[in-house]
């Protein structure tokens, strides 16, 4: 992690503090199981942060999270904050056997979880389970009871720019598992890049999370909170019950992936305006075709709005506002293929190899500079090697440069896999796939989907006498991958393409799935 002069920064917990003394009776957080004024909110999240202290925690230790989309999230994250505990969630959507790895990378002193979640990876621990605190817990030693114990008082801590505050968690390209260092600093200049957006919520707005908040969803959640806007939660996606709850619960704001919207666009079949509220419609995480951006500009009406950024750079980075969509629309079709124009503060360059800028029109990697760059991956300095020099982030995005600044990603030099918005890395899903007594050969890669965007597909070479069995292969996979990491397309073939060096030619593989596409990313 790399460090600087110590500079102290505002605590983004005593922000949301001062909003919920202004907003004190409007509704902070709704979900199914609960509703929180922001008074509510802000007395719960002081008692977690004393009752966390008096479990014997100190300033820096790691607080898992293993829960679905509910209130307590929130709770937690700003308990963490107050505290300066570093906040370390883990996607409700892994695997056991994946979830333990996160629990033992992060060194987390407690994990906060349901029992069933808790006993799922137990068995997976290499080590001693860390302390639990559970949701579910006994009357007398549960989450509600710690709180119950606690005092509502607290003085948050102070906090410098470089304190680490969060480990976020996705898979390295290597297998490896990693988790990008999101500092205060990081967290505040986050804050900064909503508030000074055009876009951002206002207080009685409603800002509608489907996705996993321990995911991209739940950067907004500071600074929705900021806004005196009202959170709320959704713990799942299905679109006919999405789009009932949107409209009864007069959501005004939202956030999807590129698959969720491709689902209501199905369920919808071209009906016009089915949310009246709805305000923005933002998306991310992963490309969307043109073609699907207007069909969802048919029936959303003016209110999409795209972001482009990474757990590396504490979100977004560029954004394609509504204003721009609908001036591509009118006057420049190709630009619904863009991811927007930095924000304000983000310094994005478009970099040869040489580490020059490129002309306008030319192709290059992604750059970015600024406050928001994470501090480096969790015990891995290797890995933060490879993308972090001179403080800036690599991201590994090819792109290109219009005449105004507008940004257009036209493939990766990672071989990740973007599927419903979640990051896949194929090294990870062949090591498991090596696992498999006929597996001799596999190379896993990203082909278009017209649901998930993206999906996994695999190559397999099988050791001799073996007879081809994809049914019995995603079995093998679904016991140790998440399911947005199973191939989704198994082709058994002689042997793997391999390039002059020997080394498997994925690129040329992957090619012919692509070839009615502009674009290898979908």
């Amino acid at each position: 992690m790399t460090t600087h002069p110590p500079r102290p920064v505002t605590n983004v917990a005593a922000l949301v503090a001062r909003s919920a003394q202004r907003h004190a009776r409007r509704v902070a957080v709704m979900s199914p199981a609960r509703t929180l004024t922001f008074a509510q909110l802000e007395q719960r999240a002081c008692r977690l942060a004393n009752a966390l202290l008096g479990m014997g925690l100190a300033r820096g230790d790691r607080v898992g999270i293993y829960l679905p989309n509910c209130a307590e999230i929130v709770e937690i994250e700003l308990a963490c904050y107050k505290a300066a505990l570093v906040k370390a969630p883990f996607n409700a959507r892994l695997s056991p056997a994946e979830v333990a790895a996160a629990v033992a990378n992060s060194e987390a002193t407690l994990v906060v979880t349901t029992a069933e979640r808790a006993e799922s990876f137990r068995p997976h621990l290499a080590g001693a389970m860390p302390r639990l605190l559970l949701l579910d817990g006994p009357a007398d030693a549960g989450y509600e009871a710690a709180l119950a114990r606690a005092s509502d008082s607290f003085q948050t801590a102070e906090v410098q720019a470089d304190d680490l505050a969060v480990l976020h968690y996705t898979s390295g390209s290597s297998g490896v598992l990693k988790a990008a260092m999101q500092t205060f600093g990081n967290r505040l200049a986050q804050l900064r890049k909503f508030l000074m957006r055009s876009e951002t919520t206002r207080a009685g707005d409603t800002l509608g999370l489907v996705g996993p908040i321990t995911h991209a969803s739940g950067m907004q959640i500071v600074p929705a909170l900021c806004s005196g806007t009202t959170i709320r939660l959704f713990s799942g996606f299905e679109p006919a019950r999405f789009l009932a709850d949107m409209r009864a619960d007069r959501v005004t704001h939202t956030f999807l992936v590129p698959t969720m919207v491709n689902m209501l666009l199905a369920e919808l079949q071209g009906r016009y305006r089915p949310l009246p509220e709805l305000q923005r419609l933002g998306y991310g995480a992963a490309p969307m075709a043109p073609a699907r951006i207007l069909q969802a500009m048919d029936v959303f009406g003016p209110v999409l709005s795209q972001g482009y950024g990474a757990g590396e750079t504490t979100s977004g980075v560029c954004g394609l506002s509504v204003e721009d969509h609908l001036h591509a629309r009118a006057a420049r079709p190709e630009r619904l293929a863009s991811c927007g124009r930095p924000l304000l503060e983000c310094d994005v360059q478009i970099l040869d190899d040489a580490g020059q800028p490129v002309a306008v029109g030319e192709i290059g990697e992604i750059v970015v500079g600024g406050d928001d760059v994470f501090a480096g991956y969790w015990r891995a300095p290797e890995l933060t090697a490879e993308v972090l020099k001179d403080g800036r982030y690599h991201t590994g995005d090819l792109a290109r440069l219009d005449d105004e600044g507008f940004v257009y990603i036209v493939d990766r030099k990672k071989d990740m896999v973007i599927s419903g918005g979640f990051n896949v890395y194929p090294s990870e899903v062949e090591a498991v796939l090596y696992q498999h007594a006929a597996v001799a050969d596999a190379c896993v890669f990203a082909v278009p989907d017209d649901k998930w965007g993206e999906a996994v597909a695999a190559h397999v070479v099988l050791r001799p006498g073996q007879a081809p069995d994809a049914r019995a292969i995603d079995a093998f996979c679904a016991e140790r991958l998440a399911g947005f990491k199973r191939p989704r397309h198994i082709e058994f073939v002689q042997a793997l393409v391999k390039n002059a060096n020997g080394k498997v030619a994925r690129k040329t593989i992957q090619a012919p799935y692509w070839a009615n596409h502009s674009r290898m990313v979908n």
